[in-house]
């Protein structure tokens, strides 16, 4: 019997792949390959696969030291060099990529697809499966939030939504798009011969170990479907109150106001501004397994392992507001309700407010004090509005620049006038480079205002004062808006003038 010493878990480990060695019949024999930090190369064997693993090994040229892991850290090493395995199959699929050029590290199967005819035959699927694999894993590599694929007339595009704006990933042949649509609506559970009307559905995929939940939603268009796939996250992605980017004056500010034990707190902004993220970091800020914690949500972005979370479906008569009248029987210390849509949610989310319950939602608004506006509207009363209502926090996310190529700029006359900007003050502007895909930004930072209800605030709604008086009086009283986050990031050299517009500063 042979005696294999185990590696000390201090010894840190990356997989490598020796030129000698296929990575995929390695895997297959239980071998993986691993480089220290001093650039040593080990074998790594699996405990239960030893006989066949040695002797692939010693059909090699080279000598490879023999260890064994224990199961954590070889579990990690397996699911590495996977992901290695994944990149190396996909470049050696890719046709017409100059592999000398480091800067471009883009998996592209576009050629490969659009010069084989063989993939447009039944018997050979192959290819069509491999690249809808590659989207799915090129997505979650690059933190995509959303994968496009639509149909033109002579041509079909995929793009991802990184960073709250869409990167082109590659162009395909329209006929050929038809496949790939196919491909995704059978591991969706949708019915692939339906193109008339549109579909959503669901899938599941592994990547590294991780599960991953794909929400897909298929729309006919004039020249063909078009699918936006939204990648869901998982209850370890639920960022704490510190990781979601604020001030840690506004993060303080959060804490108290989730110390009430009933009220309602609303989250405002435009689709995309990180509503849901924010909500679901509240709730595990507030989780304990003292409280009975229920959601109503459409959809549920987030797994969250202790939040009993309830999918809407209107289809079957599950709206917010049926779904959150049985939820107030199931003995709620604090409910969160996915959005005030309508007056019936809004009424019974004030009344859950009003007995004894904690109350978090979200409403589509620009700005904090717009929320009381908008209740009003929906038919609210303005006295249970200053009753329940405990604080609102308007949000947004905004790209930062990349620090590897973000370059000077300056703040013209009429930029300067119309936003109120120091005209004289130092900014920087977006480029370009390798380490941010060539967008100018890397990664995205929220900004807020939060409206805290005090009793100015009250006598205000109670005399019907506009949003203008409101907002101006609650300036006065120390409220940081939107505007103010915006141009402090703009002065700090984090944000571009150019973002700070996109993002609304004037609505701001």
């Amino acid at each position: 019997m042979i005696n294999i010493p185990i590696l000390d878990d201090d010894i840190e480990l990356s997989p490598k792949v020796p030129d000698e060695v296929d990575i995929s019949t390695a895997i297959k024999y239980g071998v993986l390959f691993a480089e220290t930090n001093k650039g040593e190369i080990y074998s790594i064997l699996k405990k239960d696969s030893v006989g066949e693993a040695i002797n692939f090994i010693s059909k090699l040229d080279e000598f490879y030291p023999i260890y064994h892991l224990n199961d954590m850290a070889y579990e990690r090493l397996y699911h590495r060099s996977l992901e290695l395995k994944n990149d190396e199959e996909l470049k050696a699929t890719s046709v017409g990529k100059d592999e000398s050029d480091e800067e471009d590290e883009d998996i592209n199967l576009a050629e490969f697809l659009q010069n084989s005819s063989d993939i447009l035959t039944s018997e050979e699927s192959a290819p069509i499966i491999k690249f809808v694999n590659a989207l799915f894993f090129q997505a979650v590599k690059r933190n995509a939030s959303d994968i496009h694929i639509e149909t033109h007339e002579h041509k079909g595009e995929v793009r991802f939504r990184i960073d709250g704006a869409l990167i082109k990933y590659v162009e395909v042949e329209s006929k050929i798009i038809g496949l790939i649509i196919s491909r995704i609506k059978v591991i969706s559970n949708l019915d692939i011969s339906e193109r008339r009307v549109p579909q959503d559905g669901r899938t599941q995929i592994k990547i590294a170990g991780e599960v991953v939940d794909i929400r897909v939603s298929i729309l006919p268009s004039y020249h063909g479907e078009r699918v936006v796939m939204r990648i869901l996250m998982q209850s370890d992605d639920i960022p704490t109150l510190e990781e979601l980017g604020f001030s840690e004056e506004m993060t303080a500010r959060f804490r108290e106001l989730l110390k009430f034990s009933h009220g309602m707190i609303l989250i405002t902004g435009p689709t995309g501004s990180g509503k849901s993220t924010t909500l679901h970091a509240f709730l595990q800020s507030i989780a304990t397994p003292e409280k009975n914690i229920m959601t109503v949500e459409d959809p549920v972005e987030y797994k969250a392992d202790n939040v009993s979370q309830i999918q809407a479906n209107s289809k079957v008569g599950l709206t917010f507001a049926s779904a959150l009248r049985s939820i107030l029987r199931q003995d709620p210390d604090i409910v969160m309700v996915g959005e005030m849509r309508d007056k019936e949610t809004a009424t019974i989310g004030v009344q859950a407010a009003l007995t004894g319950h904690l109350l978090l939602s979200t409403l589509h608004t620009n700005t904090a004090t717009a929320a009381i506006t908008r209740l009003i509207d929906i038919g609210v009363d303005k006295f249970l509005i200053t009753s329940t209502l405990r604080g609102v926090l308007a949000q947004r996310l905004v790209r930062k620049l990349c620090n590897h190529c973000k370059v000077e700029d300056r703040i013209s006359e009429l930029y300067a006038d119309e936003y109120g900007l120091p005209a004289d003050a130092q900014i920087y502007k977006a480029k370009g480079c390798s380490h941010c895909n060539y967008t100018g930004y890397s990664g995205r930072q929220a900004i807020g205002e939060l409206f805290m209800m005090n009793d100015r605030a009250k006598e205000l709604i109670k005399d019907s004062a506009s949003d203008f008086e409101l907002r101006n009086a609650m300036r006065k009283e120390g409220m940081i808006t939107l505007a103010d986050g915006l141009i402090d990031m703009l002065l700090k050299h984090d944000t571009s003038l150019d973002e700070i517009i996109r993002i609304g500063l004037k609505e701001a």
